[in-house]
């Protein structure tokens, strides 16, 4: 089977019919693939009613200089874990680099940087994470579920959540109310 680990600080945006309701117009920024499996987090929704002053709250942290900015719905995995997705321009003690394209962190002290105007010049939070198996991304790859497009900052950050499905497609030039939900074999 062909590798698709470039992968990596790509997008994959859900085609209509997926099968499941929780990846329905998703956007995901994949920030790891191996042998072992691969994970990303998704940007093509907020959660309703959180925001960062939520979380910051919850964390007893003070908001200064953080707006309250949506939070994502990052996944289904894990849904009480924070991640940040980040520029480079920051790092922490767990900060991992993406393809040279963006950061992710996954501890409160980039919540703290960001809190103190200190932290990345671009972020966006999420809580939970979308993860595939050992080969499971690479069989729906192979089926009707997964398009994959080139990972750019305009899609992960200058763009509202709800809007990150449709401009993906798009600046891959496809209508995604032309694409077919089902489907057939030849």
């Amino acid at each position: 089977m062909e590798s698709t680990r470039f992968l990596v600080g790509q997008f994959l945006l859900a085609m209509p019919g997926i099968g499941d309701p929780r990846f329905a117009r998703a956007a995901i920024a994949m920030c790891a693939h191996s042998d072992e499996g691969a994970i990303g987090i998704g940007i093509g929704a907020a959660i309703p009613g959180l925001g960062l002053h939520d979380v910051l709250d919850q964390l007893e942290i003070d908001h200064g200089a953080a707006p309250d900015a949506p939070v994502h719905f990052g996944g289904p995995v894990e849904p009480r874990r924070g991640f940040v997705l980040h520029s480079g321009d920051w790092s922490g003690e767990d900060t991992i680099d993406v393809a040279k394209r963006w950061s992710l962190s996954g501890t409160v002290d980039v919540l703290r940087a960001i809190a103190e105007g200190r932290g990345p010049s671009r972020w966006l939070v999420a809580l939970g994470y979308a993860g595939w198996g050992a080969g499971q991304l690479d069989g729906e790859l192979s089926r009707h579920g997964w398009f994959n497009v080139a990972g750019d900052d305009a899609l992960l950050y200058d763009l509202a959540a709800d809007e990150r499905w449709s401009a993906g497609f798009a600046g891959a030039g496809i209508d995604p109310r032309l694409l077919a939900s089902e489907t057939g074999t030849a």
